[in-house]
Formats: structure tokens, C-alpha cells, sequence
């Protein structure tokens, strides 16, 4: 006589179950996580790291009032700054700020939400890759560095992909499973991520890769015009040298192999290479051990 499949509808039920998703819907309620982008606050890019956001916590979005891309980390020190709510639903708050991305992270902790614990910051999800030297020039990485200063994890995330109509799926579904996994992972802090999508559906790419920062540079060319009275103006264009193409633990390489880049980043810009050189060419100077650093 042949065996009876089991009922899956008949299991015993688990009488810690219910208690268990009790206690994650509690932890999802009480997160709280910061949202910006360089964008700007009406982006589609802000929407889609909402979407994201959302499903870990209560969320606040802090973004620009007017694209600010390639601000890096700057911030406004000369001009008054207006903070605008721009809508309220539930579990959700945005807010319109008119100064940097980095202005927008530093608005957040240190007056809207502060004395408040922000439990995870994300940065995005930016129209275009910030791979390799970009992330020095980028809004979104810079507003993402910032939020790391103040001891919580912070993620970059950014779609290659500069196109207003833009396909953010792929990346809400992997921005939602990074997070998910840094959530639930033992973390050591300060920690921040570059994340960086590629074009594709969803079940087009591959998978995630952790990897370094690519090398290399842009080199710019200045398209030089006159308007009607006679004065020159110009607009910058230009074109990414990629030093190393056949790195395959690079973020470029990645990228163009259709994976998900991950790169953890830092402030610290010191080249601990060059240290034992330099202390040839100026062996009264000191300076630490480079030693120390691996």
C-alpha cells in the first residue's frame, strides 16, 4: 500500500510561531530608517528606496528640493536652509530640504529626529551608476558617508541607469534583500555600502558581488558656446578610463557582467602604500606603521 503524502494543511501547529512574528512585527515597527537621495525629493529613485525602506520600519525621507547631483559632501554654510513637509501617510514622512544631500542626512540627526535612534540610513536609489572614482563625486555616496558618522549602518544604493523612465525593480527587489541580510546579520560599525545595480530585469542579473572599488578616471571635454550677447558659457561632458577592464573583483567589472556590486567604503583616504616610501624621502618626519594598517 502505498504511503500517504502529508497533509501540509494538518501539520502541528508551532505554538511559538505566533509569538515569534508578533515580536518581528514589533522590531519592523519600532525601526526607524532615513531616506535621502541627491535626486531630489519628486525623483522616481526617492520612491523606489521608500519602497524599500518601508518594508523594515517607519520611515523619513530628507531630500533635496532641486537635483543635487555631484555634490559629493558638501554643505551649505552661507545661505539659509527651509525644511518643508511635502506629505504624510502611513508609516511614511517626506520632507523637502533645500540645501545638499549632505545637509538633508545632517538636518535628520541632528534637529528633526534628534534625540531618536535611526537604525539603518539609505541613500538613493540614484539614476546612474556610482561605481568606481564616482563615488568621490556623488550626492548619494556622500549624503550615505555622512549618515555612517552617526553610528548607524548606511547603504548607498544606485541603478546604471540615468534614463527618466528609468526600471527600478531590479533594484527594489535586491535593495530589499541587502538590507534584509544587514538587519538580521551582527554588524560592526561604522559600516557603509556602495551599491550599485545594473540595467536588466530582474531575472536577468545575476546575483550579488561583493568587490573593491574599480581604478580609474574621467577625462572631461568642455563644449565651449556663446549665448545672443556674446559671452562664452560652457557644458561639461566627458568619458570613464577604466584602468583595469579585466579585474574581476571590481565593481566595473561586476557591473558589466550583469551582477550586483557591493563595496564597503570608508573616509579614511590616507595611502597606507606609500607610507614606508615617504618615510624614505622624509625620514624625520615619523608617521605611523604601515604595518599596523594590514
Amino acid at each position: 500500500m502505498p504511503a500517504k503524502t502529508p497533509n501540509p494543511d494538518l501539520r502541528i501547529p508551532d505554538p511559538n510561531r505566533r509569538e515569534r512574528n508578533r515580536k518581528e512585527r514589533k522590531t519592523m515597527k519600532e525601526r526607524l530608517i532615513l531616506v535621502t537621495n541627491d535626486d531630489g525629493y519628486a525623483s522616481k529613485g526617492l520612491a523606489a528606496a521608500i519602497e524599500v525602506a518601508r518594508t523594515f520600519g517607519r520611515v523619513i525621507a530628507v531630500a533635496p528640493e532641486t537635483p543635487q547631483s555631484g555634490m559629493s559632501q558638501a554643505i551649505t554654510m552661507y545661505n539659509p536652509l527651509y525644511l518643508r513637509k511635502i506629505r504624510e501617510e502611513e508609516g511614511v514622512d517626506v520632507y523637502s530640504f533645500s540645501g545638499t544631500p549632505v545637509d538633508c542626512v545632517k538636518m535628520a540627526f541632528d534637529y528633526l529626529l534628534r534625540g531618536e535612534r535611526i537604525d539603518l540610513m539609505i541613500s538613493g536609489i540614484n539614476h546612474g551608476s556610482n561605481s568606481a572614482v564616482n563615488v568621490l563625486y556623488s550626492g548619494t555616496m556622500g549624503a550615505a558617508i555622512e549618515g555612517s558618522f552617526y553610528g548607524c549602518p548606511a547603504v548607498g544604493l544606485s541603478l546604471d541607469d540615468h534614463g527618466a523612465d528609468a526600471d527600478f525593480e531590479a533594484s527594489v527587489i535586491y535593495g530589499k534583500r541587502i538590507i534584509g541580510e544587514l538587519l538580521s546579520g551582527p554588524l560592526e560599525l561604522p559600516l557603509c555600502l556602495n551599491v550599485n545595480v545594473p540595467v536588466g530585469r530582474p531575472e536577468e542579473l545575476r546575483g550579488l558581488r561583493l568587490c573593491r572599488q574599480n581604478r580609474g578616471f574621467w577625462r572631461e571635454e568642455f563644449y565651449r558656446h556663446e549665448d545672443p550677447r556674446g559671452r562664452e558659457y560652457f557644458w561639461l561632458t566627458g568619458a570613464f578610463v577604466n584602468e583595469e577592464p579585466d579585474a574581476e573583483d571590481t565593481d566595473e567589472w561586476a557591473l558589466r557582467n550583469k551582477y550586483v556590486s557591493v563595496v564597503p567604503v570608508q573616509p579614511d583616504l590616507t595611502d597606507y602604500r606609500q607610507m614606508r616610501n615617504l618615510g624614505r624621502i622624509f625620514p624625520s618626519a615619523g608617521g605611523p606603521d604601515p604595518e599596523s594598517r594590514k
